[in-house]
């Protein structure tokens, strides 16, 4: 399946950049939705280049009414194959400190989990009336192990692994594919700051063009790097003292981000 109505959140930078302008191609209709107008457009003119027809939505994902029109009325104008909620933020537990600040941490939340279901939510029903479709959920490795330095990040994409792991069964009976997004380290302005050892980290161009392959099979899971995210898997079911001394000492510095609950 090669979809040709796409909607792609946090398609201004990173991941959803990339993905986007991975799919741009004649006959190929692409919805860009982020709140960087300016950004958007740099996109939008990529795609274009490449034959691609692009709409621009420059909406907040933390704002569910909004993002329920802009994913409708997109919907309405030519019926999405594949919608991909992608938007998504980085915070971490500064140096020293035993917890988040709450307003961060809300943020994060607002953006990372509320963001994705504003963002689906809206689009089920219609996909499920057609039978047809592909709904993808950008997680991360982060979420299958937490992480001392990051622990909102990693609440947040592990609770998008079960959003998404819940919906597959349900919507697969009335034909709509549900994809998991499961990527490693990428090099995107999500993780320029980040202060870590990224082993396997890989482009962001390379990271759509695995994360398309996946899509247009319909796969239930895209994950990359196999070898990081087996070593993730492998530490939930080693001795739980021995994981978490081992993580304690890695030097990671997480920045704070500036995001709130509301827009």
């Amino acid at each position: 399946m090669t979809a040709r109505s796409i909607l792609i959140t946090g398609a201004s930078s990173g991941i959803g950049r990339a993905v986007a302008v991975e799919y741009a191609g004649q006959g190929v209709r692409l919805v860009l939705v982020g709140r960087d107008a300016a950004r958007l457009e740099a996109t939008a003119a990529r795609c274009r280049d490449k034959g691609a027809t692009v709409e621009i939505a420059q909406v907040d994902v933390r704002d569910r009414l909004a993002m329920r029109d802009a994913v409708l009325d997109a919907d309405r104008r030519a019926p999405l194959d594949l919608v991909v909620a992608n938007a998504g933020i980085n915070t971490g537990l500064p140096q020293g400190a035993l917890v988040e600040d709450p307003e961060p941490v809300r943020g994060i939340f607002a953006i990372n989990l509320l963001g994705v279901l504003n963002t689906v939510e809206p689009i089920i029903e219609p996909m499920c009336a057609r039978g047809a479709g592909v709904i993808a959920l950008t997680g991360s490795i982060a979420g299958v192990r937490g992480l001392p330095y990051s622990p909102s990040y990693c609440a947040t994409k592990a609770a998008v692994h079960l959003y998404a792991e819940s919906l597959r069964g349900p919507l697969a009976r009335k034909g709509v594919a549900v994809s998991l997004i499961v990527p490693g380290f990428v090099h995107t302005p999500l993780n320029e700051n980040l202060v870590a050892f990224k082993p396997l980290a890989m482009t962001d161009v390379r990271a759509a063009k695995i994360i398309r392959s996946g899509l247009d099979r319909r796969k239930p899971m895209i994950v990359f790097p196999r070898l990081l995210y087996w070593a993730s898997r492998l530490s939930t079911v080693l001795p739980i003292r021995f994981v978490d001394w081992f993580l304690m000492r890695q030097p990671v510095d997480v920045p704070v981000t500036q995001e709130r609950m509301q827009p």
